[in-house]
This record gives C-alpha cells, structure tokens and sequence, in this order.
C-alpha cells in the first residue's frame, strides 16, 4: 500500500527537527564538525530508506490492482452465465432493452418493480404476456367483467354449463353492461413430464399467476372485476344484484365484496385496486393460495400490530364485505388435479338456482321411471326441484297429459344438471297427441307423398315433433295440430346411466 501522505509528512518533519536540533546545538556548544557530519549521513540514509518504502508501495499497489481486476473479471463471467439460465438481476433488468416497451428507463435512477421482476423468466419470449389466442369483440366501458379460468378437466368439464347458467340469467341490457373473459390456461406439454415437486403446490402456484394474467387482462374493460370459476351456477338477476350492492356502500374504501363464501368464487374487486393485488400475488405466489394472500391484503393495510386478533377482525371487516344470500354455488365434482375428488359446498346458496322457473299449463303428470327418492316428476313439472330416476330402460315414458287440450308453441327439455351432468337423456324422443283433430292427420302427410308420414306416428296415435341431441329438446310445435292432448317423451334404448329432467318448459299459444 502506498504511504499516506500524513506520514510522509510527519517523517519529513521530525528529520527536518532533528537538523535544526543539530544546527542549534553545534551552534551553542561549538561541537566539533564530525557529529554535523554524522547527522547528516543518518538524515541521508534515512531519505534512501523513506524513498524505498514508497518504491515498494508503488509496486504492491499495482500488485492488488491486478487482484482485483482478476476478481471483477469473475464476477463478470459469473453474472453473464446467471443471466443466461434467466436469473437477472434488478440492476441488469433495467439495463435490458426489452423492457423499453414497457417504460422501464435505462437511466441510473429508481424503478418501481414490474412483472418481469417478479418473474423475468418471461423476458426469453416477447408475447410471454399476451393472449396465444383470442376471440372476442374487444368489448371496454362496461359495469362488470367477470374472470373464468378454466383448464382442461380428465373426466369432465364444466365450462359449458357454467357459462349458460351465467348468460341465461343476463338480461338484454345486463348483457350490454357486462363482459365475461375466459382464460384458457394449458400448460406447455414440455413441462407437464419433468414436474417432480409436489403436485398439490405446483397446481397452486400456476392458479395464483391464472388470476394475474386474468385481472391484469381484464382490468381496463369495466369499473368492477368479479372473479369466478369455471364449474359453477349462478342465481337470477345476479349481475343486477351485485351492481346494485356495490353503489349502495356507504363508503368506497371496501377492498373486496363477496357474493360466495367459497374460496376465491364471486369475489368483486374494483378495477382500481387491481393492480395492487397483482403486485401482491406476483410477490408470494409462490408461497399461499390466493384466498390466504387476501387475507394477508387486508392485514397489512389495516391491522395494528399492537392491538388484538378482534381489533384486526373488525378493521378487516370494513374492507370485505359478505352479500347474503350467496349468488354463486360450486357445483363441480371432478377436480382439474387428476384423481381428486372436490365437494365443496355453500350452505348459503340453496337449491333453487339449479333449474329454470317457468310457467307451465296445468296437467296430469306420469311416468315408468322408478323415481329417486324424493326428486318427483311433479316437483320438477311445478318448478319445486328437479325430476331424478333410476337407468331408463327402452319402452320407458314420461307423459304430461293436460286436463284441457290447448295449442302449444313450442317445447324446451334439459335432462342432468351442472352437478350430476352424465344423467341426461339419450335416444330419447318428443311426442303429441292432437285432441280429435283431422287436419291434424292431413298436415301429418307431405304433400304429394300420401305414404310418406311427415312426422312418424306411434301405434296409440302419438306424433313425434323432436328428440334429444345433448341432453336437450327444443322447437315449435306445428299450430296445424291444433289443441293438444297430450305430451310425451319416448325412450328409445336402454340407457347406461340415471337420468335428471331438470328443465321442463311448456309455453302455450297466445
């Protein structure tokens, strides 16, 4: 190391005192001119040995320039293979051109975190944040988006009867005031064989960055996000209902809404906090399930570390905010995690939701089916609950004769439900029986083939108008029938399975 030039100095000084010392006492004692002489050769000796010491300063200085060159060439090489296998650093982030599109200066100044922070992996592909596929009309400026991730399911998906529960209870002017955003999220094939860490862990952290990707998607499109899930059933006028419990908050400093009081279902958020939530997920989605890091929202932002458990609750309270009774009901049985088996219910909800109220004419109902338990033909055709029996068999009916005839226009039947959605009619056909009517018998025969029936007529005179294709019977009734007396639906061949009538809509003619 080099001689700090303090102490150069101070040895300068004492050899300078040491001369005057010599001079002063030569003068005063008249000392002979040998000792001047032997002074000044150690002053001498002691320069050469001063200036050595900076010589061998110099040369040990360069040395340790030449270690830590050394060093920082290390490090250097170390930090460009880390940034190779994705792992950067928050300095070389911002250094990264391409996060030039997303406004990250390159500047020498502070950065808030992005996502790529949280998960820079996504840096190796451009479109890592954008839609693979997307279809649909590009829809902003509405009330309520509502998020659905949905994956693939091994034994059955859900999707389907979720997203028709959902929109049938829509009115013309909610559907216009509402958006519905459907996150398809496979998996890369390449990745799904090399997974050997707990399963039940991973499964939870792909769903946590799911509800990421949906929100920040979705958080332009509308004023209030409402997350769901893809196996569910929705109550009527819901989207009415949680609108309107929204804007009637005192105050607007609530956090969360909830409309269900299972895991992350029905849960309203105002687009405004969505970004903070994010962030919060992106920080720990590695660590807890999206329920659990709400919860975790709410504390920091309102509980006092020095006050108890209940002043934390209460304080909690005034940010999330339960609706009853619950709108939403998970109504899915197999789970997207192979094997495991999710019965999960909300005890708020109730049953009505899982069939469609209609108004339907007064008659006489019957049927071969042996019926389970309490699930009878009548309550279903009354609007009480749904019709359930046991395996059809070929030859079975059932029948809804009326207790005076009357024109029909048309007919709607939905066999299973959202919860049991393999007990659906198959082979399974509609039938009438006109009330003595011989136009009817005219209009049963194409014209110009007098032998060729345009609906087949079964042996006791019942005319087939439909059939089922997917569980479901629907059409207009030919008004050339004129007043009906009967209804009945005709299975053809044994079924493998139990059978729901869920649906039954019989809508006369005006």
């Amino acid at each position: 190391m080099r001689l700090r030039n303090g102490t150069f100095l101070t040895l300068l000084l004492l050899c300078l005192c040491a001369f005057l010392s010599l001079s002063w006492y030569a003068a005063l004692g008249g000392q002979k001119g040998d000792v001047v002489d032997v002074y000044q050769r150690e002053f001498l000796a002691l320069r050469d040995r001063l200036h050595a010491a900076e010589q061998e300063s110099l040369r040990r200085s360069k040395e340790l320039n030449l270690v830590l060159d050394e060093i920082k060439r290390a490090v250097s090489e170390r930090q460009v293979l880390r940034d190779r296998d994705g792992n950067r650093t928050w300095g070389r982030l911002t250094e990264d051109p391409r996060l030039k599109p997303w406004n990250v200066s390159q500047k020498p100044v502070l950065h808030l975190p992005t996502v790529f922070h949280h998960l820079p992996h996504l840096l190796a592909k451009e479109s890592s944040l954008q839609p693979a596929v997307r279809v649909g009309q590009g829809r902003t400026g509405v009330s309520v988006v509502m998020g659905i991730p949905s994956v693939r399911r091994e034994v059955h998906s859900y999707l389907t009867d979720t997203l028709h529960s959902l929109i049938s209870e829509l009115s013309p002017q909610e559907k216009e005031d509402s958006v519905i955003v459907v996150l398809i999220a496979e998996t890369d094939s390449q990745y799904t064989s090399v997974v050997t860490e707990n399963i039940k862990a991973l499964w939870r952290t792909k769903q946590n960055l799911d509800y990421c990707f949906l929100m920040m998607y979705a958080q332009s499109k509308g004023i209030y996000y409402v997350q769901l899930e893809d196996d569910i059933v929705a109550k009527p006028s819901y989207l009415s209902t949680m609108k309107n419990f929204a804007l009637q908050q005192p105050s607007e400093d609530w956090m969360i809404l909830e409309f269900s009081q299972l895991g992350f279902i029905g849960k309203m958020f105002k687009s405004l906090d969505l970004s903070l939530i994010v962030e919060f997920i992106l920080m720990f989605y590695r660590d807890k399930p999206i329920d659990w890091l709400l919860d975790h929202i709410l504390w920091v932002k309102v509980c006092n570390p020095e006050k108890d458990a209940k002043h934390c609750d209460r304080q909690k309270a005034n940010l999330r905010i339960r609706f009853k009774p619950s709108l939403f009901q998970h109504v899915g049985t197999h789970s997207s995690l192979a094997g495991k088996i999710q019965k999960l219910k909300d005890k708020d909800f109730g049953k009505q939701a899982l069939r469609k109220e209609h108004v339907n004419p007064p008659a006489e109902v019957s049927t071969s089916l042996k019926t389970y338990q309490h699930f009878t033909l009548e309550k279903a055709y009354l609007r009480e609950d749904f019709f359930w029996a046991f395996t059809p068999a070929a030859g079975d009916f059932i029948r809804f004769r009326f207790f005076q005839p009357l024109r029909l226009e048309r007919f709607f039947f939905r066999s299973g439900n959202i919860e049991h959605p393999e007990d659906k009619l198959f082979n399974t056909s509609v039938e009438v029986l006109p009330f003595d009517n011989p136009q009817s018998d005219k209009e049963a025969l194409q014209e110009g083939h007098v032998a060729t029936l345009r609906y087949p007529r079964s042996p006791d005179g019942y005319l087939q108008i439909g059939s089922f294709y997917k569980g479901v019977a629907e059409g207009e009734v030919d008004p050339a029938f004129g007043p009906l007396e009967a209804l009945r639906l005709s299975i053809q061949t044994d079924s493998p399975v139990w059978v729901i009538l869920s649906e039954i809509f019989l809508k006369k003619a005006d």
